[in-house]
């Protein structure tokens, strides 16, 4: 063998013992990578991070390890090369409960299943009350609308995304609104004295706020139809209350003889009949408790003083239970 084949044989022995040791490295910073992936995270609590649209894997680990959600950018990044995900991660609001690790971090971020956040309208409000919890309500775009109708707005809690505008938001509540008047307007009683959706939705308003109790419902909307169908007043006290409140729904003062005998469009102890519009957002038990009312004949109800109310069907029997809930009133109110 010539000293120059020797040289070429160690060379090459070399060669392979380097190959093999850069293998053996290798295999070693894959299982600590594998490691530090798979491991729990230092946070010990649910945190929520956003991450912006075109964001690459750099950016979002340093986001993560910012928040505390990793430990390491590194294992991040090594982990979701190893997989391929590097175009999977997408933008949003995620919340990564405590402890997650770095792999739980990025089935998360290819989920897409973004942060809901959720708004209550409770039945019963008006449309400024609803269009104000609109405007102050957390990770919703731009400014709520103005000019909305009263009563035309859905009570419900509706869920939302990071982003998500306030004009939509609303825009689902008309709909969700419109979809269940009109269903149950095609499902109605025979013989009601309503021409069209919108004086069923004006009466709902009314039950809605005369009443919080679900069953009691369709007899109250039996009272005020049986009443309408007479030619009677309604003499409800909220239509008078919505009409000196400014579209509000409530007084700073109980009602007095004064408001009661005070003319405007939404006092119905004065006027015939419905008022002009809406006075709350009814939801849909009201609604369809007002176009399917309760076969009776009563034409009053007053409190009972637990919450609930008693109906009567004529003004001497009614006249009775006022006096037994002035009654309770009085003996509540001593001290």
């Amino acid at each position: 063998m010539t000293k120059s084949m020797a040289t070429l044989r160690r060379l090459g022995v070399l060669l392979v013992a380097l190959l093999a040791l850069a293998a053996a490295a290798a295999a070693v910073l894959y299982v600590k990578g594998r490691e530090a992936f798979v491991a729990p995270g230092p946070s010990t609590s649910e945190t929520v991070v956003v991450v912006p649209k075109g964001a690459g894997v750099e950016r979002i680990a340093t986001l993560l390890h910012d928040a505390n959600v990793i430990e390491s950018p590194l294992a991040f990044r090594f982990g979701v090369r190893i997989a391929g995900a590097q175009t999977a991660l997408k933008a949003g609001e995620y919340a990564f409960p405590a402890a997650a690790s770095a792999e739980d971090a990025m089935a998360i971020l290819m989920s897409g299943k973004v942060v809901q956040h959720q708004l209550t309208i409770p039945e019963g409000w008006t449309v400024k009350q609803a269009l104000a919890a609109v405007a102050i309500a957390p990770s919703l775009a731009g400014e709520a609308p103005t000019g909305i109708d009263e009563g035309v707005l859905l009570p419900e809690t509706y869920s939302y995304v990071l982003g998500d505008t306030r004009t939509h938001v609303v825009a689902r509540m008309k709909t969700a609104m419109d979809r269940l008047l009109a269903d149950a307007w095609t499902n109605r009683a025979e013989n009601l004295p309503f021409k069209t959706p919108k004086e069923a939705l004006i009466l709902a308003s009314v039950v809605e706020r005369e009443t919080g109790i679900a069953s009691e419902r369709p007899r109250v909307a039996a009272v005020f139809v049986n009443r309408l169908r007479l030619g009677m007043k309604l003499q409800s006290d909220p239509t008078v209350i919505y009409g000196l409140s400014d579209g509000q729904g409530t007084l700073d003062h109980g009602l007095t003889r004064r408001d009661l005998d005070a003319e405007h469009p939404y006092n119905t102890y004065v006027i015939p009949g419905l008022p002009p519009a809406p006075i709350a957002l009814p939801g849909g038990d009201a609604i369809r408790a007002t176009l399917n009312p309760a076969d009776t004949k009563d034409l009053y109800f007053v409190a009972d003083g637990t919450g609930g109310h008693v109906f009567a069907k004529t003004l001497e029997e009614h006249n009775r239970n006022v006096a037994k809930w002035r009654a309770i009133e009085r003996a509540k109110s001593k001290p």
